[in-house]
């Protein structure tokens, strides 16, 4: 299934850029572009042009809650006698010199990126306008001196792939395969290239196709397309600037394998979009695309849904119990169908349950019990979790640890209290609810006879003075 309006909803709550965050990045401009303009720095400022993902609108939330930047081009005339170098070298000696921004500066080999603590930077990156000819664009390495670019016409190619996809689509799919880069970490794409790789795969005539009719298929086809490409470059193919023919952009795919390990993940995560996709029924298809995106991904609605199966479990139980314990035997069907959480909290303090006589420590210890299912000879079983629904037949072993795996030292005894709940249980005078010790190999064996759901507890005690020092939660065993 598609599920358009959980894209929507993941998107919004998920992935997108918050409104505050976008405020507050906006409200920064005015005073940097007042402040450059005033400074004593040489070039003369003909505007400011934003760049990147802020400039396409393809920003997204940093997953890891830390900060976000954004790009803004010093666009300036050619200043006399200058090197590439001194373009960014002292507009950094401009910043870090003012009492405003002194904290916050540190330049790079591109651009002065101003950091606004804990929350979101914005990189300056000079550019000089004419240079070379009327209209040439160059931004300035330190390192390397000025180097043509095409930031203007970049953007503008982006928009077009954007209305040819119609709905906003191609954008959204950008910061949907941005956040996946993110949050997944299994490639490596920066996001100029990946942008891209993207854009490649939209055209003029998809404009208004079934192809690109929402955001779960366009991301579908752009993701397909891409993958299709991949397969036919089995090694690192040229990614031209589709604006600036000089300019490649096939290095940030770093090395080969990092290159090979790209194609490999693009083949995965399409085959995971068409299964999604291709799944029917809405929880089984929400599965599908969390297996895609992570469990943010229609969280909302899987959290609503097993409110409801709760819910909805809590009062069939209701009508299930009895006050004696001798609840019906459908219990266990609901318990079957829901879990042990339908189960309400006094349910694990029956009448018939005997309270510890020990006297206790100041602060009780909380202690771990695993069960193992073995035939009743057996040394050996397998491992059976709180709540799994056995049938009638061989029995479980109980051991106790502590906290950090550890068995219980030999200063201690384990007793266990076994308590049985249920009709059939109950009518045989079988609800037991006392305290047993250890009968086998450091542990309780205990037989699987009623259908029910029955409970086994740990008492820890210190044998040199019969202190009661530790004790586990209820672990519930089912029986059909």
């Amino acid at each position: 299934m598609k599920l358009v309006a959980l894209f929507d909803d993941f998107l919004k709550e998920t992935v997108n850029l918050n409104k505050t965050r976008i405020d507050l990045l906006e409200a920064s401009f005015p005073a940097l572009k007042s402040f450059v303009r005033e400074s004593d720095w040489k070039p003369k400022v003909r505007t400011f042009v934003e760049q990147g993902s802020w400039a396409h609108e393809t920003i997204i939330r940093p997953v890891d809650g830390g900060e976000f930047d954004a790009d803004l081009l010093v666009m300036v005339d050619p200043a006399d006698g200058w090197t590439a170098a001194e373009y960014v070298e002292n507009l950094g000696r401009v910043f870090s010199g003012s009492k405003t921004y002194e904290d916050k500066t540190k330049t790079w080999n591109y651009c002065v990126t101003i950091t606004y603590a804990g929350d979101r930077k914005i990189d300056l990156a000079p550019c000089v306008v004419g240079r070379r000819w009327d209209g040439s664009m160059e931004v300035c390495n330190r390192k390397g001196g000025f180097e043509l670019s095409a930031p203007v016409d970049y953007t503008a190619w982006m928009k077009e792939r954007n209305t040819y996809s119609g709905g906003n689509s191609f954008r959204k799919v950008t910061r949907l395969m941005k956040y996946l880069r993110d949050v997944k970490t299994t490639f490596t794409c920066p996001s100029v290239l990946l942008t891209t790789l993207l854009g490649n795969q939209i055209h003029w005539f998809d404009k208004d196709t079934d192809a690109f009719a929402d955001v779960p298929t366009t991301l579908q086809t752009v993701v397909g397309r891409l993958d299709d490409w991949l397969r036919m470059h089995p090694n690192r193919p040229s990614v031209t600037n589709p604006k600036l023919s000089s300019e490649d952009f096939s290095p940030l795919f770093g090395s080969d394998d990092q290159y090979s390990n790209f194609r490999t993940v693009i083949a995965r995560y399409r085959k995971w979009i068409d299964e999604a996709h291709a799944m029917e029924g809405r929880q089984e298809s929400i599965a599908a695309w969390q297996k895609v995106f992570g469990e943010e991904f229609g969280k909302a609605s899987v959290i609503k849904v097993a409110a409801d199966a709760a819910a909805d479990g809590l009062a069939k139980v209701r009508g299930l119990l009895s006050s004696t314990a001798a609840h019906l035997n459908e219990l266990v069907d609901v318990v079957k169908n829901y879990g042990i959480s339908v189960l309400p909290l006094d349910f694990c303090r029956p009448p018939h349950i005997r309270q510890p006589t020990w006297r206790q420590a100041p602060n009780l210890a909380t202690v771990l019990v695993t069960a193992e299912w073995r035939e009743r000879r057996a040394s050996t079983g397998r491992a059976i979790r709180a709540g799994d629904v056995l049938r009638p037949h061989g029995g479980l072993h109980f051991k106790t640890f502590d906290t950090d795996g550890r068995p219980i030292p030999p200063a201690f005894e384990v007793q266990w209290r076994i308590t049985n709940t249920g009709a059939v249980a109950m009518a045989k005078g079988a609800g037991r609810g006392g305290f047993y010790p250890e009968n086998s190999s450091h542990g309780r064996w205990e037989t699987l006879d009623f259908r029910g759901v029955h409970l086994a507890e740990a008492f820890v005690v210190r044998r040199s003075d019969d202190v009661l020092v530790g004790v586990s939660k209820p672990f519930y065993v089912v029986i059909e």
